[in-house]
């Protein structure tokens, strides 16, 4: 867990690409979050400019937050580009296990090589045939070994799952990581399941162990978030004050404030 910092200034030294096609309600979050930490944040949706735009990134990031078919279909040629270039791509599984849409076309989206998929317990365990119920895109009751379910689904994915909540998992099927950063107020604020995913995204383009990128990535968001909650007087403060820490995150204030256990 030394390089988590190194991580973070690769992000910072090499500025990467980072291709979006994500959700319309925290679009404009996920592009400043991905700015904070260094990156270059682009948001193309249009069918006719996805392949394209993946071609010239380092990363995609597909957030399923906002889905509709046209939107979808942009979603899959973006990530056929991305794997034929070999760059990671990321699905943030929003709202998995909420409706009978969003579990067929994930269905569709997992077909293509993964890097990550990141996701609440409920949307992960969705995403693994489990039968649960989310709760619209909030996370909703597992009693299940999330665990397992996410060292099983990496496994027959081959890639890296992040399972983000109180505590995040973070496992690729022989590791698992736990880690246990964060602040409760990140709950009450639209948006911070979204920018983790972005953070990651960002994070991968520069970090081909895309376990230790999720880790790194999460470990250095929820830090900054645990900063701006001791300043803030509410969700609104908050928001404005995690970006202003990320600016400020350094080795000594990671290495000294991470919580991360390796199972």
């Amino acid at each position: 867990m030394d390089r988590i910092y190194e991580i973070f200034e690769k992000v910072r030294r090499q500025a990467p690409l980072v291709h979006h096609i994500t959700n319309w309600v925290t679009i404009g979050d996920c592009a400043n979050i991905v700015k904070a930490f260094g990156a270059s944040p682009v948001m193309a949706h249009a069918l006719q400019e996805t392949a394209d735009m993946a071609n010239i990134a380092d990363a995609v990031v597909i957030n399923i937050g906002t889905l509709d078919l046209s939107i979808f279909e942009a979603m899959k040629s973006a990530a056929a580009a991305a794997n034929k270039k070999g760059i990671p791509v990321i699905i943030d599984a929003v709202g998995v296990g909420a409706t009978k849409f969003r579990n067929d076309k994930i269905k569709e989206l997992l077909q293509y090589k993964i890097a990550v998929i990141k996701g609440n317990a409920s949307e992960i365990a969705a995403c693994a045939g489990i039968n649960v119920t989310t709760k619209g895109v909030d996370s909703g009751n597992v009693c299940a070994d999330m665990i397992n379910i996410a060292k099983n689904f990496a496994v027959k994915h081959e890639c890296a799952v992040a399972v983000t909540g109180k505590e995040d998992i973070c496992a690729n099927g022989t590791d698992v990581f736990i880690v246990k950063n964060g602040t409760p107020m990140m709950s009450h604020v639209v948006g911070t399941g979204c920018m983790a995913g972005s953070v990651i995204g960002a994070f991968c383009a520069v970090e081909k162990d895309y376990l230790f990128a999720c880790v790194s990535g999460l470990v250095c968001f929820e830090i900054a978030a645990e900063n701006a909650d001791t300043t803030s007087e509410g969700p609104g403060t908050f928001k404005m004050k995690l970006f202003d820490k990320i600016s400020t995150l350094s080795d000594i204030s990671i290495n000294k404030m991470k919580k991360v256990v390796k199972l």
